[in-house]
């Protein structure tokens, strides 16, 4: 099962506000998404954020059509909320208006860091009975 990481650059005076914003932060109402035609095409298995001077990262554990996390993050209320409370501690202003649901997709494809490494139990040359 992958991850995926979204990175954010914010104001390191503002680090304990947006810890707080991220603490509070409203779940997404189902894990699971689908494409545009109702079908599952995955779930989003957990997150977890990391913050240290001006970096924040998102870490994502999912499974499925990464490509649809964005269009399924980008219908949710929370997210919105969540976009607008810290748009005053971001670094820059984003670049789309993340309001709508293609703005969120595209910022979401757009700060999606390049993934050098995933190991796990299931590559562990042990698990696959190898010494």
């Amino acid at each position: 099962m992958p991850y995926a990481a979204i990175s954010y650059r914010i104001k390191p005076e503002r680090v304990e506000e947006v810890a707080e914003l991220f603490a509070g932060f409203q779940r997404v109402n189902t894990p699971v998404f689908t494409d545009d035609d109702g079908k599952e095409v995955g779930r989003l298995l957990g997150t977890a954020v990391f913050v240290q001077d001006d970096v924040l990262v998102r870490v994502i554990h999912y499974e499925g059509d990464f490509a649809q996390i964005g269009r399924h993050m980008g219908a949710q209320k929370g997210v919105h909320i969540m976009e607008e409370k810290l748009a005053p501690h971001l670094a820059e202003a984003r670049e789309t208006d993340t309001r709508t649901v293609d703005g969120f997709t595209s910022h979401f494809r757009s700060s999606v860091m390049r993934c050098v490494s995933q190991l796990s139990i299931d590559t562990h040359p042990q698990a696959q009975g190898q010494n």
